[in-house]
């Protein structure tokens, strides 16, 4: 059988069944950007590659996909940072018209050039450690036009980098200065989600439910909306406290629950029943010294699938780098190597809705691909402040 490329000389970080799916001394086979092949050295015999790489010895991993991030922002919170080490807590930065909203300003303040320049460096830093796939919300806009910028610019980066977006509308981030927090969510309901729709702006809608941000009433609200716009859910849920959001979502047939360190026992099994993916933040929670952690255990448990995301952003997470994302969820979080790889390839994936195409090695996926200088998949989640990337390749291409 023809084949566009085979790569041999490798050994395979396959992330197809319940572990890792190791595959020692192991060859790939991709045509037309698809994998055809994946097996042990010997299985290709089959095959009359028109390209024959040879790894090197290499590990081969998936791409790396990245399932949450503000990555399209203008500004800087470094001052907020300072605050907070002098004890001023994010609640309380943002009552005072920081946080969210401080970004709102110089992000609504920015051309699109102006906003494409400043994050092609931040997804170029993660095209670096291995991504291929980045979701990117916006939500630093709070009004249609300007929501709608930031929703372009993610699409553009995608048209100027060798990577795929997958964009999602977060006008439900923050409540607008001088709005009313219900005035503002009828407008995000009925004006801005059927505009993003019709303009194909995105695939899902985020919605930040909190104490600080949108009740539970009001996410119910922009669930509705959005899946009457044929667009799937997604929310921030139970951060700073028990909202009961991840339940609701999950109930709605949310595609993930982000963040849930506070997630009781009911949010817990409602996600399961519902395949929602909890999408575990470690950045945010080390940056915003948080002490509450996410119930791992009860997750893992009821077989909750755990997808882990750098949560880049400009205040609670200013990390472009999803091998220190792995490292922290380990240390922190105490998760394991399998769950940490699986967390950005295979579980993130899930968490897109995009597992039956890409975040494995498998037959018929993409053949997005990671090619790691590494001893053992463990050096991905072990090092910290080292790059062991070698060569990323998209659709059966190198880039």
């Amino acid at each position: 059988m023809h084949c566009d490329t085979l790569w041999y000389n490798a050994h395979l970080i396959t992330v197809d069944g319940p572990d890792l799916g190791i595959i020692q001394d192991g060859v790939i086979a991709a045509t037309d950007g698809r994998i055809v092949h994946v097996g042990a050295a010997g299985s290709e015999a089959h095959l009359q590659p028109a390209q024959r790489i040879d790894a090197g010895g290499r590990w081969i991993s998936p791409g790396l996909i990245d399932c949450h991030t503000h990555l399209v922002y203008a500004g800087n919170r470094a001052g907020e940072f300072e605050q907070r080490l002098q004890g001023v807590s994010y609640a309380d930065i943002a009552r005072a018209g920081g946080g969210i909203v401080s970004t709102v300003r110089a992000t609504r303040a920015a051309s699109e050039a102006q906003l494409l320049a400043a994050s092609l460096p931040r997804l170029d830093a993660m095209l670096a450690e291995g991504i291929t796939t980045v979701e990117i919300k916006s939500g630093y806009g709070l009004s249609l036009d300007d929501e709608t910028k930031q929703l372009r610019v993610a699409r553009e980066l995608g048209q100027r980098r060798a990577v795929e977006i997958v964009p999602t509308f977060l006008g439900a981030h923050a409540i607008p200065p001088g709005r009313e927090a219900q005035e503002y969510i009828d407008e995000v309901c009925n004006v801005m989600i059927p505009a993003v729709a019709a303009q194909g702006l995105a695939e899902a809608v985020d919605v930040f439910c909190e104490n600080i941000a949108f009740s539970t009433a009001q996410a119910e609200q922009v669930f509705v909306a959005a899946q009457q716009h044929g667009l799937a859910i997604k929310i921030h849920a139970e951060q700073l406290s028990n909202q009961h959001g991840a339940a609701l979502a999950a109930r709605h047939g949310a595609l993930s629950a982000d963040h849930i360190e506070h997630l009781d026992a009911d949010g817990i099994a409602a996600m399961a029943a519902a395949g929602t993916v909890a999408v575990l933040l470690p950045g945010a929670f080390y940056f915003t010294r948080d002490t509450t952690l996410p119930p791992i255990a009860a997750l893992r448990a009821a077989g909750v699938p755990l997808a882990l995301a750098t949560d880049s952003n400009p205040g609670t997470s200013p990390l472009t780098s999803p091998l220190l994302a792995m490292n922290m969820a380990a240390t922190l979080f105490r998760m394991t190597v399998a769950e940490c790889i699986a967390g950005f390839t295979r579980e993130a994936a899930r968490a897109l809705d995009r597992h039956e195409r890409i975040g494995r090695l498998a037959v018929g996926l993409d053949c997005n691909l990671a090619l790691w200088d590494i001893e053992a998949p463990a050096d991905l989640v072990y090092r910290m402040g080292f790059n062991p990337l070698h060569a990323r390749v998209m659709r059966g291409a190198s880039v």
